[in-house]
């Protein structure tokens, strides 16, 4: 399993988020709480939007405790959305191309949790790729495979209803293979001017998953943490484990749901699959 963070906001230097945090998800890589492995060293990666009309990323199969280059870029990089997700296999090689977040476009895509037996599963869903899209899948993970089955389905047009989709047929194969519990994930995507997050599993037992409390508010709660003058009003996080211990910082995003993050107002609402049928 994995653990992940996505931020929404202001444009802010990467490293504050990455390293300045009591419990950031570099220091998740090694000691993770609330995640099924404590250690996540089975490489990282970075996704950004910047100046340029696709987000950029970076990956490694260094753990993200000891790359020199990450804490060197980080310093640098001034995003207003931006992905990082430090990775413990499920099963697939470590290796540049398994390492999220996934990229397509304009959209960013990454996952923690897996899809049971996907060895077994694998084929029918590859061939339920869209045949415009396959050439375009570079790794070997289920969660690469989830996110080209998202796009499939119309993730361009409609997030929720396109890992609705996804994760229906996921599922459906599941059940014609006689799988059990097919499904564990948390997911963020995101296309620059939206970020969205999903909580789901199968068996209804997801893992943990996280989202900031409006800036406001925690300023009020708590004066005297600098780390919080700087953040703007449009500021959100939605992480895999909370960064900081702020008492009222913190909602769990509850089990099945889904939600969308962007200027104005956001939204979470029930998920549920649609099966292919």
């Amino acid at each position: 399993m994995c653990r992940w963070m996505a931020y929404f906001g202001d444009p802010v230097l990467a490293a504050d988020l990455l390293f300045r945090p009591d419990h950031s998800v570099i220091d998740q890589s090694l000691n993770s709480r609330l995640g099924a492995t404590t250690t996540n060293g089975d490489g990282f990666g970075l996704g950004w939007y910047g100046a340029g009309p696709e987000p950029a990323v970076y990956k490694s199969t260094h753990p993200a405790w000891s790359d020199p280059n990450l804490r060197e870029l980080a310093q640098q990089v001034r995003t207003h959305l931006l992905f990082a997700h430090v990775r413990a296999s499920t099963g697939t090689a470590v290796q540049r191309s398994n390492c999220h977040p996934f990229r397509h476009g304009r959209w960013l895509w990454m996952h923690n949790g897996q899809i049971a037996e996907f060895p077994t599963l694998k084929r029918d869903l590859v061939l339920a790729v869209d045949p415009g899209l396959y050439p375009s899948i570079e790794g070997s993970t289920d969660s690469e495979v989830l996110f080209f089955l998202a796009l499939t389905f119309g993730l361009e047009d409609d997030p929720f209803e396109a890992v609705a989709r996804a994760v229906g047929l996921v599922e459906d194969v599941a059940r014609a293979h006689g799988v059990e519990n097919a499904v564990q994930m948390t997911v963020a995507t995101a296309n620059g001017d939206c970020l969205w997050g999903f909580r789901y599993s199968t068996e209804g037992r997801s893992r943990s998953l996280y989202y900031s409390q409006d800036v406001a508010q925690l300023r009020r709660l708590h004066p005297d943490v600098a780390v919080l003058k700087g953040l703007g009003p449009e500021t959100r996080l939605i992480v895999s484990e909370p960064l900081l211990n702020l008492p009222g910082a913190w909602t769990g995003v509850p089990e099945g749901s889904a939600g969308i993050v962007r200027p104005g107002t956001d939204e979470i609402r029930p998920f549920v699959p649609i099966p292919a049928g």
